[in-house]
């Protein structure tokens, strides 16, 4: 008899349970869902993320109550990113976005028909991704910021800040294939064109990272040049620390490494793409059709000089490249 109340009890409970359930996490379950899968790690992403949402804001979608987000992070092992991304696609959110060429095409295999946004670093008709820029078809679309455009543009930069250089090390993530071969065509065209010779150095890890730099230590080269990569962003601490201890000067893709103590920096305001991504993401949800929203190309390019690295680097930034700056830490 005991039993059989304490049953009903628990029966009684349940159904209490049920009818207590919060309001907001019966709302949550009919949210639309979105897919974020990203090759690196959350760790220094504060600011990318704080973009996308403001982009979802703008179009009417807040995290937690117009919206959910599922986060995947690869960790920078690339070879989980299939399974992520088909986790999503099982899960069938309403647009996956992603981060760099290896989530989107990770994306792209696992499904044909859920939204994916992609944010990369280079032409997304060259690598595969769309068709045309300006009607991307089939279900991809995102935000091209540009990074292996400029990589010649940077070396142009770092000559003038480093005139007497002669020799540039260049920093390549080997994993990262699309990235690294579409900036080493780049960076070998317009090294050749300054007459600088350049030594390429592979890192994909962090540990490869420290073995690089104590490489430098006895080959000595005048310059570095660290390619746009998810991975290096995520290592960003690391690399501007071993660059300051090894008294290299080096340039970088993006302000963070600059604001970090990086020496400078340009390429594209990524905080801006990533607000551009969440905003196209929430014009999705609201009904817009992938194939009729054109790539967006970044037009917001961004020079920042550390110029207290540059002091204690002992170089001397010409008073027309400080000018030409957009931000001159001091």
């Amino acid at each position: 008899m005991m039993k059989r109340r304490a049953f009903i009890a628990g029966l009684g409970g349940a159904a209490a349970t049920s009818l207590l359930w919060p309001r907001a996490a019966r709302a949550q379950q009919s949210m639309p869902v979105i897919g974020f899968l990203n090759p690196a790690s959350p760790e220094g992403s504060a600011d990318r993320l704080r973009g996308f949402r403001q982009g979802l804001k703008e179009t009417g979608f807040v995290e937690g109550e117009h919206v959910a987000i599922d986060y995947r992070w690869a960790d920078n092992q690339l070879d989980r990113l299939p399974a992520l991304a088909a986790e999503l696609a099982r899960r069938r959110v309403a647009v996956i976005a992603t981060t760099a060429p290896p989530s989107a095409f990770a994306a792209k295999t696992a499904t044909t028909t859920i939204p994916i946004l992609f944010l990369v670093a280079e032409d997304p008709v060259g690598l595969g991704l769309v068709t045309s820029l300006a009607r991307p078809g089939g279900n991809l679309t995102g935000i091209n910021i540009l990074s292996a455009e400029l990589a010649a543009k940077r070396l142009e930069l770092l000559r003038e800040v480093v005139p007497a250089a002669t020799r540039v090390a260049v920093l390549l993530n080997p994993t990262n294939t699309a990235i690294t071969e579409f900036t080493l065509r780049s960076v070998e065209q317009a090294a050749r064109a300054m007459g600088l010779q350049i030594q390429i150095v592979n890192a994909g890890t962090s540990r490869e990272i420290s073995a690089a730099f104590a490489a430098f230590a006895h080959e000595r080269p005048d310059a570095l040049f660290v390619a746009g990569d998810p991975f290096f962003g995520n290592r960003r601490v690391q690399l501007v620390n071993l660059a300051s201890r090894h008294a290299i000067p080096a340039t970088f893709s993006l302000r963070d490494f600059a604001e970090a103590g990086g020496l400078m920096s340009y390429g594209a305001d990524i905080a801006d793409a990533f607000r551009q991504m969440g905003a196209y993401a929430g014009r999705i949800l609201k009904g817009a059709k992938v194939a009729d929203l054109p790539v967006v190309q970044s037009s917001k390019f961004h020079l920042v000089i550390n110029a207290e690295t540059a002091r204690m680097l002992g170089l001397t930034v010409s008073p027309s490249l400080l000018a030409r700056a957009d931000e001159v830490i001091e």
